[in-house]
């Protein structure tokens, strides 16, 4: 498992490494299934048609649609990462924080997976950050993805802290008592506001 060091220091600044320049989220979530979906829109079904069709206006819809999806992802990845980098000294006590690479993005897939079927898609959600400790959950704060929209449910980010403590080469670097590692595990739990349903909890490993 190879850990990033973009969560080490209080001010949030990511710390460029050879294995990866953590904290640069300009990724492209963007399925294979959802790109041979984009193709099919736009060429299979307006392959006989005429110059001017109007599935190649939707087509464009579609696509513009989608990249704002992913924008809208990239700044929830990032404004998850600083609840994590901010609660370090005031809910985590800790002076490094250490997670897997990639880890905050995969984050961000399923949550954007656990709003297929919302009304506004996770411009509805409020999102809650946690990490699970030995003593029981902190909250690290808390994500509104657009404010301008009421939230329609909530979806809980549960990280789980490595009880074997931090990574061998950082302790040496720091306190080994103010090294925290989180675990490639976590879990997310969706409820509805408005609604008596049971809560979705869904554990990925």
């Amino acid at each position: 498992m190879v850990y990033s060091t973009a969560l080490l220091f209080g001010g949030g600044l990511p710390v460029l490494t050879e294995e990866e320049m953590i904290g640069n989220y300009f990724f492209h979530p963007t399925s294979p299934r959802s790109r041979s979906a984009a193709r099919r829109g736009s060429v299979e079904s307006c392959e006989d048609a005429e110059k001017h069709s109007p599935c190649k206006w939707l087509a464009v819809s579609n696509l513009d649609l989608e990249h704002e999806e992913q924008l809208l992802l990239q700044d929830v990845t990032r404004r998850i990462e600083r609840c994590l980098t901010e609660a370090k000294a005031s809910a985590l006590h800790c002076t490094a924080l250490l997670l897997p690479r990639h880890m905050i993005q995969r984050v961000g897939q399923d949550l954007m997976h656990l709003c297929t079927g919302e009304p506004c898609g996770l411009r509805g959600a409020s999102i809650r950050v946690s990490v699970e400790l030995k003593d029981g959950a902190r909250a690290a704060g808390s994500v509104r993805p657009d404010p301008g929209v009421t939230p329609t449910f909530e979806l809980s980010v549960i990280f789980r802290a490595d009880k074997d403590g931090g990574w061998p080469p950082f302790k040496n670097m720091f306190d080994a008592s103010k090294v925290l590692k989180l675990r490639a595990e976590y879990r997310l739990v969706k409820r509805k506001l408005y609604s008596s349903a049971s809560p979705v909890v869904q554990d990925f490993y």
